[in-house]
């Protein structure tokens, strides 16, 4: 999985414009300060950023979407909602250097395939797209997206869809995220599970104070949380629950 060739969207990156206060949000960010700086290069078919709430790495991944053309609410490549909401101030900047297909896909709206998952509007998205949300649980409406919705090779920008999912069906999304990558679809995912970024071959980018970074799975701080925690909860509880 670490061959680039199944890369569709290479490397992203945006500017400021003259009207633009970089000491105001989202540019005061240290993820976005590197993305204007530096760009993000994806290095796999699956990328993964991992990071603290409010480190930024939901608001890469929302403008990553909204670059690409993905609606801004959440749903298929080929759908639009007729409220919909404008592109945020970063999504509006996002470019993209891209694979010849990615390039077709990006300036097509005919050739464009993917989907956006956000966590917060999945089940309403699907609704939307003629799936009854109301017949199953959170959890089963989400798997009912990667099921039916993760069918095409396209760009897929998921924002912590670990979110109504148990742990065996956190396994399950690593099934559908894995066969998709190896076959021609690239996934850019935010998440906060140790879980899903244990999927072999994937790049990890650690979204933080620092800005953003790489990292092994083993060394992620997520990780070493899980780890210790499982191992001896009240080392942690005994900071916060009351005696």
């Amino acid at each position: 999985m670490g061959d680039t060739g199944g890369v569709i969207v290479e490397r992203a990156y945006a500017h400021l414009s003259s009207n633009d206060d970089e000491e105001k949000w989202p540019w005061s960010l240290p993820c976005v300060r590197q993305l204007l700086n530096e760009g993000l290069r994806f290095a796999a078919p699956v990328t993964f950023l991992v990071g603290e709430n409010g480190s930024g790495k939901s608001t890469v991944v929302e403008a990553l979407a909204e670059g690409f053309g993905l609606d801004s609410y959440g749903g298929s490549h080929d759908w639009r909602y007729a409220s919909s909401r404008e592109k945020s101030v970063l999504g509006a900047r996002m470019k993209f250097d891209a694979a010849a297909r990615g390039r077709r896909m990006a300036t097509s709206w005919s050739a464009r395939k993917g989907f956006f998952l956000r966590a917060e509007t999945a089940l309403d998205a699907l609704g939307r797209e003629g799936f009854s949300p109301d017949s199953v649980s959170h959890g089963e409406g989400f798997l009912a997206a990667f099921r039916g919705k993760f069918l095409h090779a396209g760009l897929y920008v998921l924002d912590e869809p670990e979110a109504a999912l148990s742990f065996s069906s956190c396994l399950e999304l690593i099934g559908h995220i894995d066969r998709l990558s190896k076959e021609g679809g690239q996934v850019i995912c935010a998440t906060h599970s140790p879980l899903l970024t244990a999927l072999p071959g994937a790049d990890i980018i650690e979204v933080g104070e620092h800005g953003m970074r790489r990292v092994a799975w083993q060394e992620l701080g997520i990780v070493d949380h899980w780890r210790r925690y499982l191992a001896n909860p009240n080392a942690y509880l005994r900071h916060i629950v009351e005696p």
